[in-house]
């Protein structure tokens, strides 16, 4: 256990695209989310992410969320900016658009679809390291999502590359996570890519989480994760099963829909998803109702 802290934080969001209910992205919204978020812990933001609903942004509106962001945070939280692709000149291009915003990082998803052997992983996050030096990258692997699986030899190779510092790994193999942390330099940061598993990979060696939970549950979180590296295992654990079944209503449906659905139900006006997403079931809004009841977060 330690207490030093790694250059993104602990507890980072993965923050969402708040729209209005024509799916306009509602900027002025995103800058009291982005300031709330930092309230109540996060350390850092991430951007354009898919909680972001990345796929169905244009360049031009994640450009200005990052300048709006950029601005209602200021220096209390690092932002990173989800600028991956499936081509590795627009990841480039994007990555050093992000870096001309005088943003903190960069997260950098294994690109989906056309699922490059592992030499093409490699020579990919490496080119786009290389074109943005300045920004400090986080490889994100997600292989449910991208049909693309990061293997830890790879992710080893790529940590020799002094701007790549950091991992958030979303492969759900706790396995995984053991292999990465017994290979990597202690140094180069392990993020949980899924709140329920945060404390399992911190036992494993992660130093915190990118969550989606934190929008709700910031306070907690950062307090469970504290306490766990200040060596309160037991107090640590409470929380962790106080949050679980929140946890795993967030993703009863295709994140971001339950998020937020969620902030709706507590009041927040962070409007609709964009198509193709739908909008969440009666039953999901249901069993949100009833875990944010059992939080105290919803009182009425």
């Amino acid at each position: 256990m330690t207490t030093a802290q790694p250059f993104f934080g602990r507890l980072i969001t993965a923050m969402i695209t708040p729209m209005t209910l024509d799916r306009q992205i509602d900027f002025a919204q995103a800058e009291r989310l982005a300031d709330m978020l930092v309230q109540q812990g996060s350390d850092a933001l991430v951007l354009c992410g898919t909680t972001g609903e990345s796929p169905t942004l244009t360049w031009d509106e994640e450009h200005r969320l990052f300048e709006v962001v950029r601005h209602a945070v200021g220096s209390r939280a690092k932002i990173l900016a989800g600028t991956g692709s499936n081509a590795t000149a627009e990841a480039i291009a994007a990555t050093q658009k992000a870096a001309s915003f005088g943003l903190d990082g960069t997260l950098q998803v294994t690109p989906y679809y056309n699922k490059p052997p592992q030499e093409g992983l490699y020579q990919h996050f490496r080119a786009i390291a290389y074109a943005a030096p300045s920004l400090p990258m986080m490889l994100y692997n997600i292989p449910s999502r991208t049909g693309c699986r990061m293997e830890v030899e790879t992710i080893c190779r790529l940590s020799d590359i002094e701007s790549i510092v950091a991992v958030k790994d979303a492969t759900g193999d706790l396995d995984h996570g053991s292999q990465l942390r017994s290979l990597l330099p202690e140094s180069f940061a392990i993020y949980a890519g899924d709140d329920a598993l945060t404390l399992p990979l911190m036992a494993i060696g992660a130093c915190g989480v990118v969550s989606v939970a934190s929008h709700l549950v910031g306070s907690r979180l950062k307090e469970m994760i504290e306490k766990f590296h200040r060596g309160n295992i037991a107090a640590a654990r409470s929380i962790h099963l106080e949050l679980y079944p929140l946890f795993k209503s967030l993703f009863t449906m295709t994140n971001p829909i339950p998020i937020k659905t969620a902030l709706r139900l507590l009041g927040h006006d962070t409007g609709v998803v964009r198509s193709p997403l739908t909008e969440g079931t009666p039953q999901l809004e249901s069993q949100l109702r009833q875990e944010l009841h059992r939080l105290n977060l919803l009182v009425s």
